[in-house]
């Protein structure tokens, strides 16, 4: 009599014993890589918040105590920076100059990447590659003859001068990459809006563009710093009329001369002015910025 084979309760699994020497390492790099960030962003954070509280302080309170907190909020400093040194005034000039900019370098720029993503004709990929080629050249080599191109135009020491140079510079860093972005974009979007008899230029304004709202806003807040912290530029073509002078020229003059007066309060206020929008537009549109880096691999 042959007897039924008895079924036999599973074996409990276990961690095979090379599996955990890699789960250890994972988690040695995972503790790194954190307080890596963490490092970073102490080094990043501290210094402007060390600004912020020093913008506040008295020259006294500076100088005999830097690391420690005001013991009061002197709100004259700021008032002293933004009409005394005339930052109010530098600050207006650089937002109109950097929206326009910025506008003109969107514009422009989107438009060639849609054509390059989009459209296929000769010569492509040669006026692609003359595009992404000027990411290669820094502002340095394109001074001195700049400021002859600039100056023979007859917009040196202006503001539309300055616009166009600022475009100029920002278009292949803006093209190179929002043409990888319509490239992501589905197709049958637009053949569908073609067919309900969308022209090309409605499709663009009116179809696409929309659709690549994540990229352009990543676009144009790169634009925006790059910008808003340039000095060299201004330096060079912004000389003479110090009424047009851009914030970065005044926080330079305004370091110079506060810092043989020794009124680094209002030094610290000028730099607080500067720095807040930058902050305040990152943290308004951070969300859209990680969408946009991240489209891209994600479609």
């Amino acid at each position: 009599m042959t007897t039924l084979d008895q079924p036999t309760a599973a074996a409990p699994t276990s961690t095979p014993a090379r599996d955990r020497p890699v789960r250890r390492e994972i988690g040695v790099a995972n503790a790194l890589s954190h307080g890596f960030l963490l490092l970073w962003g102490l080094l990043t954070v501290l210094p402007l918040l060390w600004m912020f509280l020093s913008s506040f302080k008295t020259n006294g309170e500076i100088l005999a105590d830097p690391w420690g907190l005001p013991a009061s909020l002197s709100w004259d400093n700021w008032a002293r920076a933004w009409t005394g040194a005339h930052i109010g005034r530098y600050f207006l000039n650089s937002l109109v100059v950097v929206t326009g900019s910025v506008s003109l370098t969107m514009l422009m720029g989107a438009a060639a990447a849609y054509v390059f993503a989009r459209y296929e004709f000769r010569g492509r990929q040669v006026v692609y590659y003359l595009f992404v080629g000027g990411l290669m050249f820094p502002v340095f080599l394109a001074l001195v003859p700049l400021f002859f191109v600039v100056r023979n135009a007859g917009l040196f020491g202006t503001w539309t001068g300055l616009i166009l140079v600022y475009a100029a510079y920002s278009m292949p860093f803006t093209v190179f990459f929002l043409t990888a972005f319509f490239r992501t974009l589905p197709t049958s979007v637009a053949e569908a809006a073609m067919v309900d008899g969308c022209g090309h230029f409605r499709l663009f304004f009116r179809v696409m563009l929309p659709m690549a709202r994540p990229g352009l806003i990543s676009v144009a807040i790169f634009n925006f710093l790059s910008h808003w912290n340039q000095f060299l530029l201004p330096q060079v073509l912004m000389q003479g009329d110090e009424s047009k002078w851009m914030l970065a020229q005044g926080l330079f003059a305004l370091s110079v001369s506060q810092g043989y007066a020794g009124d680094y309060a209002r030094l610290f206020a000028g730099l607080s002015i500067a720095v807040l929008p930058v902050l305040a537009i990152y943290v308004a549109f951070q969300r859209q910025v990680q969408a946009g880096l991240t489209a891209g691999q994600l479609k």
